[in-house]
Parts: C-alpha cells; sequence; structure tokens
C-alpha cells in the first residue's frame, strides 16, 4: 500500500475500535472482528443461496439420520449459523446463534486443526480448556496430539467430551484457497449413533462439504 506503519497502525485501530477487526493473541495480527463475520454471515445467507444450502444439507440429514449442522469461528468458539433438525423425537437443542467451545467440539477441534504450530501454541497457552464431561481433553499436550491427528484424516470427533452422552463428526468446507470457511458437522444421542456408525457416513459428510464449498464459489 505504500503507507506509512502509523498511518496503517491507525487504520486498524479504528477497525478494532468498530469491532470491523479484533487483534490476535500475539497482539500483532488482526482478523475478522464480529461485524465482519456478522457481513459475512448474512452474504452467505443470502436467500437463494441459503435454499440451495439448505437442500444440500437436508439431503445429508436424510442420509445420515441426524441433525446437521454449518458453524463458523467465532470469537471465543464456532457459532452454528445453520442446521437441519433430525426428525427424531429424541434431539439435542443447540440453536442456530449457539456458540461452542473450540477444545471439545468436533467443529472446535477442526478449527484448531487449521492453525499453524506457533498459533496453536499461542491459543493454548491463554485458552481455558475447562472440562465439560468426564471426556474432555483438558491436558494441552494431549489436545495437541488429538489435533495432529485431525490435521492428518482430515475430519474431527467428539467423543462425549461436549456432552454426556453425545457425540459428534465434521469436516471442513474450504475455499478456493484451500483455507477454512466453515465446518459441516452432525450430531446425536450416543443411544442411537456409535463413533464406529459414525464414520460409516464419513463420505456423505464429505460429499456435502464439498457441494457447500463449491456453492459458494458458484455464487
Amino acid at each position: 500500500l505504500e503507507m506509512p506503519k502509523p498511518t496503517v497502525h491507525r487504520l486498524l485501530k479504528t477497525a478494532e475500535d468498530e469491532w470491523r477487526l479484533q487483534c490476535g493473541v500475539d497482539g500483532r495480527s488482526f482478523g475478522p472482528g464480529p461485524r465482519m463475520r456478522r457481513l459475512a454471515g448474512n452474504t452467505l445467507s443470502s436467500r437463494r443461496m441459503r435454499t440451495e444450502r439448505l437442500m444440500i444439507m437436508r439431503a445429508l440429514s436424510e442420509t445420515v439420520g441426524e441433525t446437521i449442522n454449518l458453524a463458523a469461528v467465532g470469537r471465543f468458539g464456532m457459532v452454528y449459523i445453520d442446521r437441519v433438525e433430525t426428525l427424531w423425537p429424541l434431539r439435542i437443542q443447540l440453536p442456530v446463534g449457539t456458540e461452542v467451545p473450540f477444545h471439545c467440539t468436533a467443529s472446535g477441534k477442526m478449527y484448531l486443526s487449521t492453525l499453524t504450530s506457533a498459533q496453536l501454541e499461542k491459543h493454548l497457552s491463554v485458552a481455558a480448556l475447562e472440562p465439560r464431561t468426564g471426556h474432555t481433553i483438558v491436558d494441552p499436550e494431549a489436545l495437541m496430539q488429538e489435533l495432529s491427528m485431525v490435521r492428518a484424516q482430515g475430519y474431527a470427533l467428539d467423543r462425549e467430551e461436549f456432552m454426556d452422552d453425545m457425540i459428534a463428526l465434521a469436516v471442513p468446507i474450504l475455499a478456493v484457497n484451500g483455507r477454512l470457511m466453515t465446518t459441516l458437522s452432525f450430531h446425536a444421542p450416543t443411544q442411537r449413533l456409535d463413533i464406529d456408525k459414525a464414520l460409516g457416513f464419513l463420505a456423505p459428510l464429505r460429499q456435502a462439504a464439498q457441494d457447500l464449498s463449491q456453492l459458494t464459489r458458484d455464487e
């Protein structure tokens, strides 16, 4: 931009004050703030795109037989921006707008796995790894190992780490540059689905994520 650093710093500070940007944990980098994320969410939720998106999610829900979630990175966790409910009377209520922790959810671990080693170390150095259940990973080293496995396999699991008697499976929805945009996941009570059965739906989950990624590119 050929602009003096003090000018750039002043512009960034103004954008941060107006909640358009937010400063990273390193105190030097900036990312989208709440207002920019809300704008992005509104763009993704345009009527035509949302109709097509829900068709993809509904077809996946019928295949899996469980609730399908679309989540984006929020300030303190993953935020559900869309969902298709299961028809089962027994369901776990996590409505649109719900923010869930990064460290103990499938979508959150999917996001954390996309961070660089330096970014992840900084995040874990300040993050409160609160135990939500007896299965929650609260040891940073153990979580790092889990995220390394998520990165290698391309999907993340929640093994009753966020809620007792609930499991989840998440995959990434990628932008054209290969970066994470959102996550696609489903969750289910353990009375109906175990981890092995959930992984049996990995292929249709990944296909739906690819279809949703292509949808944003066509738009």
